[in-house]
């Protein structure tokens, strides 16, 4: 499909990319002039911004406003169904990035729109089905699978610290004795500039840190213990709350598509999008 600049400059308001990965791909920090609707038909992707970092799961998707500085990690062989979106397209409120949940028709669509021409036909069947599509993005229902960080210097520096290795037992006196900091100024600070609780930011670090792990097969107990639960029962009972299923269940889920993708899409990956 060309450069991405020639993408960029296509003379429509969206335009579907599709690209394929090998495991472990990443993507260096880079921006678009238009917004990204970032989905995976198959493997777990990981995007940081300077402002936090959101992982989508299967049946998950990610929105990048335009412009927003991003990295992509891809855990798993990934297959990707995106669109560039034209500034002026105002699908989603906000200038923060989202996970969003994707409905059957949504993901039909994305797959259809990868193979529309990029200078598609605006008022015949295309056009119809790229308005419809953009609709679709718009209703999307977030997914709190987000890990948003401060952009106070010396707390933003522990929650990345914290991030490459968490633990669920940490706790908020740790935190604020090493920030020098009592309790309460702790909780109000950490909550005004990530607009969560610590308990919550917590959790969600715990959540970023095991879907990709969980992706590449990884047991669910040694996880579990590295996260700093007690036993697999613990970790479960908080991951099927967040995300929705069972870890063996996402587990089984990584692999199926997985599997799809092998057998249809084998070789080498093409269409990398910068």
């Amino acid at each position: 499909m060309g450069s991405l600049d020639h993408r960029e400059s296509v003379p429509r308001p969206v335009v579907a990319v599709s690209e394929d990965y090998p495991s472990a791909y990443q993507l260096a920090e880079h921006r678009h002039r238009r917004s990204q609707f970032l989905y995976a038909t198959s493997g777990v992707m990981a995007v940081t911004t300077p402002h936090g970092s959101w992982v989508a799961p299967p049946e998950r998707a990610i929105w990048i406003p335009s412009e927003t500085p991003h990295s992509v990690r891809m855990v798993g062989a990934v297959r990707t169904h995106s669109v560039l979106l034209s500034p002026e397209l105002t699908a989603r409120a906000g200038r923060d990035c989202e996970v969003v949940g994707v409905s059957a028709l949504l993901r039909e669509l994305l797959v259809a729109a990868s193979a529309v021409p990029e200078e598609y036909d605006e008022q015949g069947r295309d056009g119809m089905v790229m308005k419809l599509l953009v609709a679709e993005v718009a209703s999307a229902p977030v997914v709190r699978l987000a890990v948003p960080f401060p952009r106070h210097k010396k707390l933003a520096e522990r929650c990345h610290s914290f991030l490459d290795r968490p633990v669920v037992s940490t706790t908020i006196e740790q935190w604020a004795d090493q920030l020098a900091m009592n309790r309460r100024s702790f909780t109000r600070l950490f909550r005004r500039e990530t607009g969560m609780s610590f308990a919550e930011w917590r959790q969600q670090a715990c959540i970023a840190a095991a879907l990709p792990r969980l992706a590449e097969g990884q047991p669910i107990t040694m996880i579990a213990l590295d996260l700093g639960y007690e036993g697999p029962n613990n970790f479960t009972t908080m991951f099927k709350r967040v995300v929705g299923v069972s870890p063996s269940r996402y587990m089984m889920s990584s692999k199926a598509d997985a599997g799809d993708r092998e057998t249809a899409l084998p070789g080498a990956p093409r269409k990398r999008l910068r």
